[in-house]
């Protein structure tokens, strides 16, 4: 990578960093003394996607707004490094009225037209939507690709095999990316699944498949460079999975008791690792580092003072915007 892509890697790394920081000290912020769910300015479950900057940095930066990316109920770094609008994200995650969904959906379910973005809570439900944007894509005669995240679990689910099948079949421009952080829930992947590596089953397919073993942001991007080129060229679908981290639970409020590896998550955090990388090869230096966290600040309290300030949606417009108008 250039040094310029390799420094906004590590610009995107660190906003998604920072976000995910922000929002988790305002989901914890009145949820005390004893841990409530449901209370507070943002109730219900909340997944944080803190370790996994990686996976959505390397594969967004071959993406414009025009290509689709359906993401998982863990969405929010790729929501970022895609584009989504801060301000209307926060608002949507804290359920205002200038929210995306305009406060229905909540932080699992962020629909974005403006940049094609997606996501939602069903466990692969991401797949077979890519699917009909890229049939879209290719039968409008463009050179756009769609984008579907999952995680390593939802790589057991029908709806992966069937969309692997019929992008395969049809010689779509999708590209498919599974985010292994080890854990499915509280489930290890040597429990659920038969294969090490979800990437060979792309070969039952007869589409192209790669693991990118160590979370590095610049291998992701090397990688989704190649299945992005590949489907923008007209040459079918790709599956790239990476080998990432979750560096917190998986819903907040979970006490990991399950996690055999929590000793040593700290010092696998990719962040540090990518600075550390970037300053030995002279790209970074402490002005700078300064600089894009205090840059990330701004952008991110910025985002959730003004989801803060929005208003609530009106009970009154409850049914509004269940049925699309003729």
């Amino acid at each position: 990578m250039e040094p310029e892509r390799r420094l906004e890697a590590y610009r995107t790394m660190v906003l998604i960093r920072t976000y995910e920081e922000a929002i988790l000290r305002e989901y914890h912020a009145d949820k005390k003394p004893v841990f409530d769910i449901g209370a507070g300015l943002v109730p219900g479950e909340m997944h944080l996607s803190a370790g996994q900057e990686p996976v959505a940095a390397g594969v967004c930066a071959h993406l414009t707004t025009e290509d689709a990316v359906t993401a998982t109920h863990r969405p929010h770094h790729f929501a970022i490094a895609h584009g989504v609008n801060l301000e209307k994200m926060t608002a949507e995650i804290f359920g205002r009225a200038t929210g995306l969904g305009r406060g229905r959906g909540g932080h699992m379910h962020l629909f974005d037209p403006e940049t094609h973005f997606s996501c939602s809570g069903i466990i692969a439900e991401g797949y077979p939507p890519a699917l009909g944007q890229a049939l879209a894509f290719q039968r409008r005669g463009t050179d756009r690709v769609a984008v579907a995240v999952t995680g390593e679990g939802a790589a057991n689910q029908g709806a992966f095999h069937e969309s692997l099948n019929l992008a395969a079949l049809w010689r779509l421009p999708v590209v498919f990316v599974v985010e292994d952080n080890d854990w499915g829930i509280s489930v290890p992947r040597s429990a659920s699944t038969s294969v090490t590596s979800n990437a060979v089953r792309a070969a039952g397919y007869g589409i192209p498949g790669e693991r990118v073993k160590d979370n590095s942001v610049e291998e992701v991007h090397r990688a989704a460079g190649q299945a992005v080129a590949r489907a923008r060229a007209g040459e079918g679908p790709s599956l790239i999975e990476v080998h990432t981290l979750r560096l917190w639970g998986h819903f907040e409020g979970d006490a990991q008791g399950y996690r055999s590896d929590l000793d040593s998550v700290p010092s696998r955090d990719p962040l540090p690792a990518y600075e550390q990388q970037l300053r030995a090869d002279g790209i970074l230096d402490d002005a700078l580092v300064s600089g894009i966290s205090a840059e990330a600040g701004e952008r991110v309290e910025a985002a959730i003072a003004f989801a803060k300030q929005s208003p609530e949606p009106d009970p009154a417009t409850a049914a509004d915007f269940v049925f699309a108008s003729a």
